[in-house]
């Protein structure tokens, strides 16, 4: 009988299934809104789940953090202040300090433990945490944008969660409707839109949802992804007063920073629409 231990969750969706080999259940603990698990896999190295589900790995989390933030900061022509939604493990904020003309950035997640759980097990991803443009705010996000000032940001990240339970919200009209609104004149608002395999149904929603609510452009960029359902992984933009094809290719070739997946060519290439996305 074998005495190996795997962690496995099911894509119900796609009738499939991912298994990471583990070497060691290193934390579990229940915060006040769910299940939060770290394990030490073979291949992959840390894994954090939530309920059950992938949220970070060591291995491809650069992928993610990369593509949900300069993205959306390089279609915006001077971001300077940005709020992100949710980001828990810090990856994202890491990367979106890492463009030194941002000056304020507002992180809103509903669970500090997350954060807390992430600072322990991925340090690496927390490194930015005490850079003094990033400020902490442990509520909910929904609340936070519907209570914002209008004309607040230039760029409104929503790093959530699947579109259940409390991260239900943060794919409605209204929510999108009150993140245009606390946008300046020019802004960008972006947040991850599932796999284009799977969640197809979706993405058609998230984009006509932003359109409805008053979005001048939208797009959507896609991504691999392997440990998130289907290993293909999407992130919808909404414009405003900015065309998103248009984002500063010259800037994104010369980043000043490195980056591990992120450059210009890909970021051309992964607005590119799949035909049968098109239809």
């Amino acid at each position: 009988m074998s005495t190996e231990l795997w962690y496995s969750e099911r894509w119900e969706e796609g009738r499939s299934a991912i298994s990471l080999k583990v070497l060691e259940v290193l934390h579990r603990e229940q915060s006040p809104y769910q299940t939060i698990e770290i394990f030490r896999t073979e291949s992959f190295g840390t894994l954090m789940t939530l309920d059950g589900l992938v949220m970070v790995t060591d291995r491809d989390n650069f992928v993610y953090h990369e593509m949900m933030s300069h993205p959306a900061l390089f279609s915006h022509p001077d971001p300077k202040r940005v709020l992100i939604i949710g980001g828990g493990d810090c990856g994202t904020l890491r990367e979106v300090l890492k463009h030194p003309g941002v000056r304020h950035v507002d992180m809103v997640e509903l669970d500090e433990r997350v954060t807390r759980v992430a600072e322990q097990f991925f340090p690496e991803l927390c490194e930015a945490n005490g850079d003094p443009r990033a400020h902490f705010h442990f509520q909910d996000g929904i609340q936070w944008v519907a209570d914002a000032p209008a004309g607040s940001y230039d760029v409104i990240i929503i790093d959530s969660t699947d579109p259940v339970g409390p991260a239900a919200g943060l794919f409605s009209a209204q929510f999108y409707g009150n993140c245009l609104r606390a946008l300046g004149e020019r802004g960008v608002v972006v947040g991850q839109s599932e796999s284009p395999l799977f969640h197809a149904e979706l993405i058609r929603s998230v984009r006509a949802r932003l359109r409805e609510a008053g979005a001048s452009d939208v797009a959507t960029l896609h991504f691999p992804q392997c440990t998130y359902p289907s290993g293909w992984w999407s992130a919808t933009l909404g414009g405003k007063g900015v065309k998103l094809e248009e984002f500063r290719h010259a800037d994104a070739a010369a980043k000043s920073f490195a980056t591990r997946y992120y450059n210009a060519a890909l970021h051309r290439g992964a607005l590119a629409m799949p035909e049968f996305l098109r239809d």
